[in-house]
């Protein structure tokens, strides 16, 4: 359960449902290669302070198993933990990591501007 510390600004049922719609739309327009971040996903949305629940929104989603969901990293580039496969995922489609086991995001950061997608 999220408490108010994690969500300041609370979106109704409806606006949880068109959310969640346009995470797993924002989702899957990610290209093979590329990775970007819960943040800028969240901030598509028109939810900025709302990165966690795009983890949670891919986390718990059935519909999201079939999305390219190892595209998704954090604002660092490190992987979610616990899944080892997403590095192995995301090597196959070229990405490269850093010494440090983060994405370079320099060379691999999808950051589109609200014009460029269709959520």
């Amino acid at each position: 359960m999220s408490s108010l510390k994690d969500y300041p600004d609370r979106m109704s049922a409806d606006q949880a449902r068109a959310f969640r719609r346009d995470v797993l739309s924002i989702v899957g327009q990610i290209p093979r290669g590329s990775v970007t971040t819960y943040g800028i996903i969240a901030t598509l949305c028109g939810w900025p302070s709302h990165s966690r629940m795009v983890g949670r929104t891919l986390r718990y989603t059935p519909e999201a198993a079939s999305l390219p969901c190892h595209r998704v990293v954090n604002a660092a580039g490190r992987t979610a933990p616990g899944w080892s496969r997403q590095r192995t995922l995301l090597e196959a489609e070229g990405v490269s990591f850093r010494p440090n086991g983060h994405v370079d995001m320099a060379r691999h950061l999808w950051e589109p501007s609200l014009e460029d997608f269709d959520a």
